[in-house]
Order: C-alpha cells, then structure tokens, then sequence
C-alpha cells in the first residue's frame, strides 16, 4: 500500500479503535484485479477485526481504493456497533427497566 492509502486506512479505522477499545489487531488485504479494461478493474478489500473471543469480517469492492475502505469500515463499524449494544443489553438486564412484571397495578378504588 502507498503512504496515502495508509494514512486514509489508518484514520478511517481510528474510530473502530475507539468504539471497541479491546481491539487486539485489524488486518486489511487490498487485492487489485486487473482486467484489460478501461476502468482498470476493481479493487477488493478484506478485513478483520480481532477481539478477545470474537473476529469480525468485512469485504467490499469498488473501482476506488478509498470508495472500498470507506465501505469497510462502515460495515466494520456497523457490526462492532450492534455487538456492543447486545453486550450492554445483557449487562443492564431487563429488571432495571420494569419489563419483568406483566401484571396490572392494583386499583386503589
């Protein structure tokens, strides 16, 4: 990869970073086809976001570098998202918020 297309990957996936701090690694692959085609093929990327009991996968293509790694990160970002919302689902439980109880309140008549 070139100095460029780093530093973008870099500030792109800063923000994953920050909404899972237990992140051990990120791996990207960039695999650029190349087709004898005017639009010079696509280019792929692959990546997978380490934690301590769970990877998360992502891959997207477009005909621009930058156009795939913003993909990836946004469904990167999606998926870390919704896994920090289970987990804070089940930490807070459902007795905190009165959904255990089904039965009507007693008429003070």
């Amino acid at each position: 990869m070139s100095d460029e297309i780093r530093e973008h990957a870099e500030h792109k996936l800063a923000l994953l970073e920050r909404i899972e701090p237990r992140m051990t690694e990120i791996h990207l692959e960039l695999v650029a086809e190349h087709h004898p085609s005017p639009t010079n093929g696509l280019k792929l990327i692959k990546a997978a976001v380490l934690l301590p009991r769970k990877t998360f996968r992502a891959h997207a293509e477009a005909y621009d570098v930058r156009t795939a790694l913003d993909d990836v990160a946004a469904k990167l970002e999606r998926q870390l998202r919704d896994h920090h919302r289970k987990r804070l689902s089940r930490w807070r439980g459902r007795v905190r918020f009165g959904r255990t109880s089904t039965a009507p309140p007693a008429d003070m008549g």
